[in-house]
């Protein structure tokens, strides 16, 4: 079956969880958290889920396994701490639960980010891969990068990879 044959048996509307992980964002300041909801909501897609906790490994796997558990999320985003400071620990916390990486996503986005931001792209840890039978994807907290990661490569094949992942 072709990639065009596998998106028209795909889902159009997919359920989602977002997640803002930030030691000094609030639910009224977590402008990235909002962008991403915004965009799925813009794409047709639903937001089932919405938290935001701190920058600390245990909070953020507690808060996927909860979401995962969920039989309506088929797709859980986080935003945020996908840095190299000493405090940015989401990568370290999502790899650890993925069944299968999809390297090539973040090797895609920092593809993209490179066109944009020069050789600073090499700082993002975004990554993303599926957790019993989720797509998980963890992006920065910048509103631009989201917006780039979820204008090239997300929306255009959100429901083909959620397809996959559920297969």
């Amino acid at each position: 079956m072709s990639h065009t044959e596998h998106r028209a048996t795909s889902p159009t509307s997919v359920r989602c969880a977002v997640l803002t992980i930030s030691d000094t964002r609030t639910a009224d300041t977590d402008t990235g958290g909002a962008r991403l909801v915004a965009m799925l909501e813009a794409a047709g897609h639903q937001v089932v889920g919405r938290g935001l906790v701190r920058d600390d490994e245990s909070a953020v796997q507690r808060w996927i396994s909860s979401q995962r558990a969920r039989d309506e999320v088929d797709a859980i985003f986080t935003t945020g701490g996908t840095g190299v400071a000493r405090r940015d620990t989401t990568m370290e916390a999502i790899a650890s639960m993925f069944d299968k990486p999809l390297p090539g996503f973040g090797e895609l986005f920092r593809m993209l980010s490179y066109q944009e931001i020069g050789a600073a792209a090499m700082l993002s840890r975004a990554c993303a891969g599926v957790t019993q039978c989720r797509l998980l994807v963890a992006l920065p907290g910048s509103e631009n990068a989201i917006r780039l990661a979820m204008e090239k490569l997300l929306l255009p094949e959100l429901g083909h990879l959620v397809r996959e992942a559920r297969r």
